[in-house]
């Protein structure tokens, strides 16, 4: 049965979808930008601020669902310019114990808002 999940410490979509789906003991987290939740407006700074931003989203709609970082199983990053990878590498890695999740990491041509990163994710009850 497919459920959805909201966290009002994350920010609303900005369309029609769902901030996660659960089905089977596995959750399906949309892309999180790097909007604060309270004014919707992309967090000021750079890269490491903007991918620090979007790991405390996506940790708002894990507890939403009982989960936390160390239940993610795989984590897609979209950037603005792969030149942004280090930086953005140096903070993902602060969000993680031990095993870190399979990743993969591209840049797009834009994101929404004119964010620099968007980070999506697949977690699971264990």
């Amino acid at each position: 049965m497919k459920k959805v999940i909201f966290s009002e410490q994350a920010p609303a979509a900005i369309g029609p979808y769902s901030q996660a789906i659960e089905v089977n003991n596995l959750l399906f987290l949309s892309g999180q930008l790097p909007a604060d939740p309270k004014t919707g407006n992309l967090v000021e700074g750079g890269i490491k601020e903007q991918t620090k931003q979007a790991f405390e989203n996506i940790k708002s709609v894990l507890s939403a669902a009982g989960l936390t970082t160390d239940n993610i199983v795989k984590t897609t990053v979209f950037l603005a310019d792969m030149s942004l990878f280090a930086e953005m590498n140096e903070v993902y890695a602060t969000y993680f114990n031990g095993d870190f999740p399979a990743r993969s990491a591209f840049a797009v041509k834009s994101l929404p808002k004119g964010a620099l990163v968007e980070i999506e994710c697949i977690a699971a009850h264990f």
